[in-house]
């Protein structure tokens, strides 16, 4: 009778303590030892995971980065031709989209190595990194508050990388399940679809447009991407050792999510950069996303369960220099683009600025100069034949 007591039936309370269980030998938060939390020899033992997939983040937004550029410049070398060619036709431009899918295909893989909390903030090296590459190869415009935002972006790299949650999980199928009945996401996914429906009764029955109404649904469905892509990400990385993750329904559950996320994330997205310039939607786009991501990484994987009050500050701290970082980089960035393609002869001392330039569109000289019967008034009231 008692060989036979360990193989007694495991019912839904033996399932969750099983869970609780698998999830105290993932959580390494707080765990003994000199170094926890700061950049010593310890902690790059303990975290090299970690490093791999921040080295991973970093290479793909600066692979983003560089992608940019080249789309960038193929717009420009289209626009110099008198008759331009469809962007699907130019290898540069291609080239230019292939590099995107393995940047986002670099970020894709780091969230199965590193905290959502860690990669998500890392989004400004793409913006930083972008204007950087293109004053070398694009010859534009080095400003001041390029540099000093690069460097406060940099800063606030080093901090998040630092201070980040010092949480080691794998992310199988079963850790996923448990968060996803949790409470505290069931909440959370609740005030979330109260939230994106009242602001998309807005915009599509009242017709608000604002550009923080806009960016607000892409963050919230932000949210679900980042929460979908480290599940999916992770159980790919676990079928390494465990084949059968890829079996489990939560994993397609979660896949599906990602794809139809990302979809109609893309559709908000692209509506405010129709409405609004790209120095207003690059850097609030990123405020919002990466706080949606940071707040996701919170509540559906726990990540800052037992972290100090200072290290949570400093982390924060991180967080406001990159986003400082992309404002200043992104600030007035278009205008500076614009040229004048005209002469304004009446800012120029002793010119007199026509009455008429020329005719209405209504009339049958449109087009033409004015002839010598046009006259105009100078400084003294006197009329005078041009």
């Amino acid at each position: 009778m008692a060989a036979l007591a360990p193989e007694r039936f495991e019912g839904p309370g033996d399932a969750a303590s099983a869970a609780l269980d698998e999830l105290s030998r993932n959580f390494t938060y707080g765990a003994s030892g000199t170094g926890n939390g700061s950049l010593s020899g310890e902690w790059y033992r303990r975290n090299q995971i970690h490093l791999f997939g921040v080295l991973l983040a970093i290479l793909g937004n600066l692979v983003i980065s560089i992608s940019l550029n080249i789309q960038k410049y193929s717009h420009l070398q289209s626009a110099h031709h008198e008759h331009p060619r469809p962007l699907f036709r130019s290898m540069i431009w291609w080239g230019g989209l292939v590099l995107m899918a393995v940047g986002e295909t670099g970020n894709f893989a780091a969230y199965g190595f590193a905290p959502v909390t860690l990669i998500a903030p890392l989004g400004c090296m793409s913006v930083t990194g972008s204007a950087i590459i293109s004053v070398i190869f694009l010859k534009e415009n080095l400003r001041a508050s390029d540099l000093l935002g690069t460097t406060l972006a940099f800063a606030g790299i080093y901090l998040l990388v630092n201070f980040a949650p010092n949480i080691t999980q794998n992310i199988s199928a079963r850790t996923v399940q448990y968060f996803f009945v949790g409470w505290q996401f069931l909440m959370y996914l609740i005030l979330e679809i109260l939230i994106f429906c009242i602001l998309l009764y807005c915009h599509k029955r009242k017709g608000m447009k604002h550009i923080v109404v806009l960016l607000t649904l892409v963050a919230l469905l932000a949210s679900l991407t980042v929460i979908s892509v480290k599940a999916v990400s992770g159980m790919i990385t676990f079928s390494v050792t465990d084949k059968m993750q890829l079996t489990y329904p939560i994993f397609y559950i979660m896949f599906i999510i990602m794809i139809a996320s990302c979809v109609f994330q893309v559709k908000f997205l692209n509506q405010a950069m129709k409405l609004y310039n790209m120095t207003m939607v690059v850097p609030v786009n990123h405020i919002f996303f990466t706080t949606s991501a940071i707040l996701s990484g919170i509540i559906f994987y726990q990540e800052f369960l037992g972290a100090a009050f200072l290290t949570v500050f400093i982390y924060l701290f991180g967080c406001f220099l990159s986003f400082l970082g992309v404002f200043l980089v992104t600030r007035n960035r278009e205008k500076e683009h614009l040229q004048q393609s005209y002469i304004d002869f009446g800012n120029i001392p002793g010119k007199q600025m026509l009455d008429k330039i020329q005719p209405d569109s209504n009339d049958l000289s449109y087009g033409s100069l004015p002839d010598g019967s046009d006259s105009t008034t100078s400084q003294s009231g006197e009329k005078k034949k041009v």
